[in-house]
């Protein structure tokens, strides 16, 4: 941790040497240098540690039970929808990866091949997955013959590999990175089309309900959509200080494509062959990094209280000749009552620090709330509460802490939501024309323009606007449609308009 070399102010006849608040701050600001910050931002917060091959990341404890915590709510979940967790291999043979053209096409430059063990060659080069649509299918057609084996929903907690080249990011954009990937078979459309969207929401409540983030649930274009889908539905989020959308997580509906390539077949109840429908829909870790760019602040990362794996951390703060016992059994008892009403609080007893430098270490790794207690507060039987989000401060009654701290915490994770939501929405802009949306464009907006949904304006759009930055590129179109007056024209082509669509630069 930075600082802890801090200089010391030892005397002769100090038991311990007390370290001054050093060193701790970040070197970058959030709105001056973005990209420095965030790097920043996730070592000092002690998140991640940089690895020594390009592109992978060390994940610490503190960034693990954010994602523990999520895992644990959306595992349950699916399990209520009798969705059951497997484990398929790592590898894939190259035969099987080449076998849905489209799909293969969409991942091949970040595909990583294991070509030699030891010193020899592999007769066939094997594939570590991307994604692994091509690993599970073929047994699928194994495992269903009938109507009464479906339908098959399974899913699955592991790593992939893509080896991405370009500006590795961690959480955002990594070599290695941790996933669910969802995978299901059913009999009829219908069905699939309804656990597109089951799953979808799953994935917007772990943004908004838990991370604090808010996100527009649309479908991406077919330009945009899963290599080999029939059509991919998303949870856009955007980061307002770069002016990027993120992809959040996505539900694919995969059609009959691959059913057709793995010929996934069953015999309905009339006896005849028919092909399944199939699903497949994954979120990542990169959902913690789009919570730290959205909430971090230029004094490290803020962490929304239902993901913190600390919620409420307790500082003792004895002056000279204060009761330092009593302080200290009072801390003691502080978190033994919020540990039994079930929060997550720890106390900081370290007396090689200062209490200025353990406030600075506990808000630069973003725990939601801190608790003083110093000799005043000692003889008033109350405690200091300090937030994170708004440095706000409060006295909370001992007699009524539990019901204190829940109300404070919960405010916490209400108040990021509509915090960073109003960030957010000051960013959108609806434009009609080229120019606006140029203009938009140019001021880091997420833009909402009418679109004739034609591919190769797509195209063009990312062509026109190629620069520095990156060419921008439709992110979604939202499922809640504004009215689309008649007569209304596309803003790039000047066709007739189909739909309202989101625009903008991405991650």
């Amino acid at each position: 941790m930075a600082g802890k070399d801090g200089k010391t102010s030892a005397t002769k006849g100090k038991k311990k040497e007390v370290k001054k608040e050093t060193g701790l701050g970040l070197s970058f600001k959030k709105d001056e240098n973005f990209g420095e910050w965030y790097s920043e931002v996730v070592v000092n917060g002690e998140m991640i540690e940089y690895y020594d091959i390009s592109g992978c990341y060390i994940l610490r404890p503190w960034a693990m039970s954010i994602w523990e915590i999520m895992e644990t709510f959306f595992d349950a979940e699916i399990k209520k929808m009798k969705i059951k967790n497997c484990y398929f291999p790592l590898f894939v043979s190259s035969g099987v990866l080449q076998k849905e053209k489209d799909h293969i096409e969409g991942f091949a430059p970040e595909v990583a091949w294991v070509t030699k063990s030891g010193e020899s060659e592999l007769e066939m080069p094997i594939a570590i997955r991307p994604t692994s649509e091509t690993v599970m299918y073929p047994y699928f057609s194994k495992w269903i013959r009938g109507h009464r084996d479906l339908p098959l929903r399974l899913n699955q907690w592991c790593n992939v590999v893509r080896w991405e080249f370009s500006n590795p990011t961690p959480f955002i954009r990594s070599r290695e990175f941790l996933w669910q990937e969802g995978h299901t078979a059913f009999a009829t459309k219908e069905e699939a089309d309804t656990e597109v969207l089951e799953i979808l929401e799953l994935y917007r409540r772990i943004y908004e309900e838990f991370l604090a983030v808010p996100v527009i649930k649309g479908k991406k274009s077919e330009h945009e959509k899963f290599a080999g889908g029939l059509y991919t539905t998303t949870v856009e989020a955007f980061v307002p200080n770069t002016g990027r959308g993120v992809q959040g997580a996505t539900s694919h509906c995969l059609g009959q494509n691959f059913a057709k390539m793995f010929e996934i077949n069953f015999e309905n109840e009339k006896g005849e062959k028919c092909m399944v429908w199939q699903n497949s829909w994954a979120y990542t870790t990169r959902t913690i990094g789009v919570m730290v760019m959205v909430h971090g602040d230029d004094k490290g990362l803020v962490l929304p209280p239902k993901v913190a794996s600390v919620q409420v951390i307790v500082i003792p703060v004895p002056y000279k000749d204060a009761n330092t016992q009593g302080i200290f059994d009072a801390c003691a008892a502080t978190v033994k009552t919020l540990n039994e009403a079930g929060f997550r609080a720890e106390a900081d007893y370290r007396d090689n620090y200062s209490p200025g430098w353990k406030y600075s270490h506990w808000e630069m790794k973003g725990v939601p709330l801190r608790i003083e207690i110093g000799p005043k507060d000692l003889a008033n039987n109350q405690v200091r509460a300090v937030r994170r989000d708004n440095s706000a401060k409060s006295d909370i009654p001992m007699a009524g802490l539990v019901e204190g701290v829940k109300e404070t915490l919960d405010n916490i994770q209400q108040s990021l939501f509509d915090v960073a939501k109003q960030k957010r929405d000051a960013c959108i802009q609806v434009v009609n024309t080229w120019d606006e949306f140029a203009e938009a464009l140019g001021q880091k907006k997420m833009i909402l323009a009418p679109w004739c949904d034609e591919e190769e304006v797509e195209k063009d759009v990312k062509a026109r606007t190629k620069g520095e930055m990156g060419a921008a590129k439709s992110l979604c179109t939202p499922f809640d449609q504004p009215e689309l007056p008649e007569g209304t024209l596309c803003f790039a082509s000047g066709k007739p308009a189909k739909k309202w669509t989101y625009w903008g630069r991405s991650y």
